[in-house]
C-alpha cells in the first residue's frame, strides 16, 4: 500500500467514514499530512505481518475535544518530542508506528510522524473505527497493559501516565488534556509485533483508502452512496452494510462536557413519513425509531451527504442538511463478549444489548 499526495484525500474521506462521525476534523489531518509529504516524503506502509515478533510498535494520536482540534492543531515537534519521550520511557528504539484508531485525524496524524522520522507505518489499528476512550481498543480487551501513556503539547510539556487500569488511564489523560489546552499528543500501548499480529484490526488503512475511492467514483454517476454500500459490502470484514435513512436533519442538540462532545441529532425522512434519532458522544453510538434501535456501537454508524456521500462528523453536522444514515458492521474482533464489555451499546448508557446490523 501506498500512500501520496495523489490518493491522500482518498484516505482521509474514507477514514472519516470509519470514523463513526467521530475523530476529529478529518480535513486538518489531511492537511498536516500533505505537508509532511511534501516536506518529508512518503511513508512506508507496511503489515503487521512484516515485523519480527519482538518489534516495538508505538501509536500515534492526538486527545481532546473536536472543537478544539479544529482550531488547535500539532505543530510537528510535539510529535517528535512524544516519539522520543515514549523511546525513553521504554528504554528501547521504536521500530514502527501504527494508528490507534481509524477515523478523521488520528488516522493522518501517525502519516506525519512516520514521514517526520522515517519509520515504517503499520496498516491495522486497534479500534477499527474511532472511540471516544483510551480503553475502548482491542488491546484492552485482550489484555495488553496501556502503560506507559505519554502525553506533549506544543511547548513543550510532557506527561507520563502509569496504571494498570486503561480506564483510569484514560481519566487521568482527560484532566491532563485540560492542562494543555484541550489537546496534546498521546502514544499509549506499546506493544511488540506478536501482540500486534494478534490483536490488531488489519488492513484498515487500506479499507480506507478503498472507501475513498469508491465515493470518489461514485460521484461521476451521481451514485456515490450505492457506490459506497457496496464497496463496504464486498469487505471481508465489514460487511453487512445498509442505509438506515435518507432524509434531512431537522434537530441537533450537542454540549461540550468533560472532554467529550455529548448531543443527538433528529433525520428525517423526505415524504415526512419516519424519523430516526442519533445519539453520539464525539461519535455516533446509536441510531433509534420509534424507541427501536436500528443500530449500536460497536458497529459503525455514520452520516453523508445523500448526494456526494461525503461523510459528516457529529461536531459538524447542521441543521437542513440532505443526509444518509448508513450502519455497517465491524469486524468479530470487536463483537465478541469480551469487546462488548468494553465497549458495547451498554458501555455508553444505552439501555439495549448488542443488535448487529441485519443483512436487508
Amino acid at each position: 500500500m501506498n500512500l501520496t499526495l495523489n490518493n491522500l484525500e482518498d484516505y482521509a474521506r474514507g477514514a472519516a467514514l470509519l470514523g463513526a462521525g467521530g475523530g476529529g476534523d478529518p480535513y486538518i489531518g489531511r492537511l498536516l499530512a500533505e505537508e509532511a509529504i511534501k516536506t518529508y516524503g512518503a511513508p512506508r506502509i507496511i503489515s503487521a505481518q512484516e515485523l519480527d515478533d519482538d518489534a516495538v510498535i508505538i501509536s500515534v494520536a492526538m486527545i481532546g475535544a473536536p472543537t478544539v482540534l479544529i482550531e488547535k492543531a500539532c505543530s510537528g515537534d510535539d510529535i517528535d518530542l512524544l516519539i522520543k519521550a515514549m523511546e525513553k520511557r521504554l528504554g528501547k528504539p521504536i521500530d514502527a508506528l501504527m494508528p490507534i484508531e481509524i477515523g478523521g485525524v488520528n488516522s493522518c496524524l501517525p502519516l506525519v510522524a512516520a514521514a517526520r522520522t522515517g519509520l515504517p507505518l503499520v496498516n491495522c489499528d486497534g479500534m477499527g473505527r474511532a472511540f471516544p476512550g483510551l480503553e475502548m481498543v482491542t488491546f484492552n480487551v485482550y489484555g495488553c497493559a496501556i502503560s506507559p501513556v505519554v502525553m506533549t503539547d506544543e511547548h513543550n510539556n510532557q506527561v507520563v501516565i502509569d496504571t494498570n487500569s486503561a480506564a483510569k488511564a484514560e481519566k487521568f489523560a482527560r484532566s491532563v488534556v485540560g492542562e494543555m489546552g484541550l489537546s496534546a499528543m498521546l502514544s499509549c500501548y506499546p506493544l511488540n509485533g506478536k501482540q500486534l499480529k494478534k490483536w490488531g484490526v488489519h488492513g484498515t488503512m487500506t479499507l480506507a483508502l478503498e472507501l475513498g475511492q469508491a465515493i470518489r467514483l461514485g460521484r461521476r454517476d451521481d451514485n456515490a452512496v450505492h457506490s459506497l454500500l457496496s464497496a463496504l459490502n464486498q469487505t471481508s470484514y465489514y460487511a453487512p452494510a445498509r442505509a438506515l435513512l435518507t432524509g434531512k436533519v431537522i434537530d441537533i442538540e450537542r454540549v461540550t462536557r468533560d472532554g467529550f462532545s455529548f448531543g443527538h441529532c433528529v433525520v428525517q425522512s423526505f415524504d415526512g413519513e419516519h424519523e430516526i434519532n442519533l445519539s453520539f458522544q464525539n461519535e455516533f453510538l446509536s441510531a433509534k425509531s420509534q424507541d427501536k434501535f436500528l443500530a449500536t456501537v460497536p458497529d459503525i454508524i455514520a452520516v453523508v451527504d445523500s448526494e456526494n456521500a461525503e461523510p459528516i462528523t457529529a461536531e459538524t453536522i447542521r441543521f437542513g442538511q440532505r443526509v444518509c444514515v448508513i450502519a455497517t458492521s465491524v469486524p468479530e474482533l470487536m463483537r465478541t463478549p469480551q469487546a462488548l464489555a468494553v465497549f458495547g451499546p451498554r458501555c455508553f448508557g444505552l439501555d439495549t444489548d448488542y443488535l448487529p446490523v441485519p443483512t436487508k
